[in-house]
């Protein structure tokens, strides 16, 4: 049985749409990943999800309850862990978990044992009676995320779970979901704009963009669907001779008339400037066959008079994949923290 079905969802704030017309099912027992920048209705999506946001049209179904009928049902089948840390910074790590497992009606021996059994999953029990305004935000991470858990739910929410996270704790994270998705025959729906957090966890990812899913598949078999073997990443060197380099249409116009050649991809992150020709020039270029396409794309660069400061080979990430189907890089910049419960608003354009 599906953990989540959504059949044609829609959510629209006036003549915004936030969510455009999705369909998607999720596995039991399994990590789903919706993927995209800020601002592409992640958070939106798992909103309705979890009930507290009802769609305009469609259906999403979560736990075996219609979320539109059966809200109180979805939210008793569910954890939730939000982008804005929620644990009362005055109470200990172990009240914390105590009220949330007390609004769940968890009876008293089985809440003491859950208790106990979550903090050493989450390595916290040597800080459990430790005010959280103590704790690192790594460690808060993990107090919520065993919060989330208290209640041992069939499907555990995730909104942004690392963000603001240094590294460190990211990874941490990371190894403590992947553990709990086995160990609590969880299914896990996780939002996020980190890539690589998305191809560790997730056993499918939808892509979204604007509202709308542009791709769904698993990590590998998305990376997979890109053309081009190999990807060939070339910086040109500005120009400081007085002279000014091709334009960028040009200088793709001349590589894309190789047969070996698959796509050429502008890199926004680039270190030119859009439309200053003595700038250079930062491409991906999506090849058939590295080996032979590196000499060739050489010389036709230097037929060019550009002058090449580096060329290298790249494995294809989720990156990739995101700027194949939407036509542009995912911004890796941490958003605001929104709170999850009210959200980050009705745009101000649309009044209120």
């Amino acid at each position: 049985m599906s953990a989540v079905v959504v059949q044609d969802l829609v959510k629209r704030y006036g003549t915004l749409s936030a969510i455009d017309g999705i369909d998607f099912e999720v596995a039991s027992g399994t990590c789903f990943g919706s993927l995209g920048p800020n601002g592409a209705g992640k958070t939106t999506l798992i909103r309705i999800l979890t009930g507290l946001v009802k769609p305009t049209s469609g259906k999403a179904i979560v736990a075996g309850w219609d979320v539109s009928k059966k809200p109180d049902a979805v939210r008793g089948a569910i954890g939730v862990v939000s982008q804005a840390m929620t644990t009362d910074l005055d109470l200990s790590g172990r009240e914390n978990l105590d009220i949330y497992a007390r609004y769940y009606s968890v009876p008293s021996k089985e809440r003491r044992e859950r208790i106990a059994y979550l903090l050493d999953r989450v390595e916290l029990s040597d800080r459990a009676k430790d005010l959280v305004a103590t704790y690192s935000g790594g460690m808060r991470r993990r107090l919520e995320i065993a919060r989330g858990l208290i209640h041992k739910p069939k499907i555990l929410f995730l909104d942004e779970p690392t963000i603001g996270l240094d590294p460190q704790s990211r990874r941490t994270v990371w190894d403590l979901l992947h553990q709990f998705l086995q160990d609590e025959h969880l299914t896990i729906f996780l939002t996020t704009h980190y890539m690589d957090e998305a191809d560790f966890l997730c056993d499918r990812i939808a892509i979204i963009d604007r509202g709308k899913i542009k791709i769904m598949d698993s990590p590998a078999l998305l990376k997979e669907s890109i053309p081009g073997d190999d990807i060939v990443e070339i910086v040109t060197v500005a120009r400081q001779d007085g002279m000014v380099n091709p334009p960028l249409a040009e200088v793709v116009a001349e590589l894309s008339a190789h047969n070996f050649v698959e796509q050429i991809i502008q890199k926004e992150e680039g270190p030119y400037t859009e439309g200053d020709a003595t700038e250079s020039h930062h491409l991906q270029v999506y090849v058939s066959n590295a080996a032979e396409a590196i000499p060739v794309l050489m010389s036709s660069l230097q037929k060019q008079s550009l002058k090449v400061q580096s060329i290298g080979l790249k494995q294809c990430s989720l990156e990739d994949v995101f700027i194949h189907y939407t036509g542009r890089s995912i911004r890796a910049e941490e958003g605001h923290k929104v709170n999850f419960f009210i959200g980050a608003g009705v745009p101000r354009r649309m009044g209120g």
